[in-house]
């Protein structure tokens, strides 16, 4: 299985801003922390924001923060919700071209392993990759004053 570039933005543009707090955070503070495209975030941020993940505050003194509790975002539903396309085979996609599709066993057995995948990922939430015990050392590689 294969994350796209998106869907790790999105969980990195989380983790900043859980362990942030409750201070505003902006988009070039997230990209320099992470050493990452600014542009690629704005993208990122505004979904984030239409989905009801963070709050934005617009003006000069303006920024985003987490409009949920870390607990309550669940990975497996956002890996859902930023990942166009959980395709892992051909014969999951639409456009589907393989001569040995209605006969194969491999897309029941990726079936199952995409499954599992997203049955793990449904157990953790934003809090359990930011432990508590890891919050100091959170701030410090993100250089979060």
């Amino acid at each position: 299985m294969h994350i796209t570039r998106y869907t790790d933005y999105s969980l990195r543009v989380l983790v900043y801003l859980a362990v942030q707090g409750d201070e505003l955070a902006t988009i070039q503070q997230i990209a320099d922390s992470y050493e990452i495209s600014r542009n690629h975030l704005m993208k990122v941020v505004h979904q984030l924001n239409k989905k009801g993940y963070i709050e934005t505050v617009r003006g000069k003194k303006g920024g985003m923060r987490l409009h949920m509790a870390p607990e309550d975002i669940n990975v497996g539903i956002l890996v859902r919700e930023t990942e166009q396309d959980l395709s892992v085979v051909e014969c999951f996609s639409s456009g589907d071209a393989c001569r040995i599709t209605p006969v194969c066993g491999l897309k029941s057995m990726f079936g199952e392993a995409l499954a599992a995948f997203l049955e793990v990922l449904d157990r953790y939430t934003l809090a359990d990759i930011i432990h508590d015990q890891h919050r100091p050392q959170l701030l410090r590689l993100l250089q979060i004053a």
